[in-house]
């Protein structure tokens, strides 16, 4: 996963784009202006609920990705955080990342030990199988 300042960079990007595309859009589906003295027929633009759409699309995502910007900035560490408060912050998710190992370690050995289990059970019921198959095929059958 990428750190917070690349996720920022790329969500800036992505609303450059959003704007960029919402332009050419402008400029695709817009009615040209008519020019006194200057009477020129054009192609036929596209229906006013086509238009809606677009505008609807583009606000809903240059909405959406204004608001990922704000959280992304608001995420990132204050330039008052005193270097002391940063390795507090950092001695703290250590300690939290070790736990959250020893537990995993823990989870580990035990499925582990769940795995042994199993396994020995079916080693058990196919030895079942085979001697109960031998059985069968040992009895002679009279008619």
């Amino acid at each position: 996963m990428a750190d917070r300042l690349t996720q920022l960079q790329d969500t800036v990007n992505q609303q450059a784009e959003n704007f960029c595309n919402s332009i050419g859009i402008l400029q695709q589906y817009s009615t040209p202006s008519r020019f006194p003295g200057f009477d020129r027929s054009g192609s036929q633009t596209p229906s006013q609920q086509q238009q809606d759409d677009y505008a609807h699309l583009f606000a809903t995502l240059i909405a959406r990705c204004a608001k990922d910007i704000d959280v992304l900035i608001e995420s990132l560490p204050s330039e008052e955080a005193s270097t002391e408060q940063q390795i507090t912050s950092l001695r703290r998710l250590e300690q939290e990342n070790q736990e959250a190992g020893d537990r995993l370690e823990e989870i580990v050995h035990r499925g582990e030990a769940l795995l042994s289990q199993i396994q020995a059970a079916l080693a058990d019921i196919a030895q079942s199988q085979l001697e109960m198959q031998r059985m069968l095929d040992g009895r002679t059958v009279t008619i």
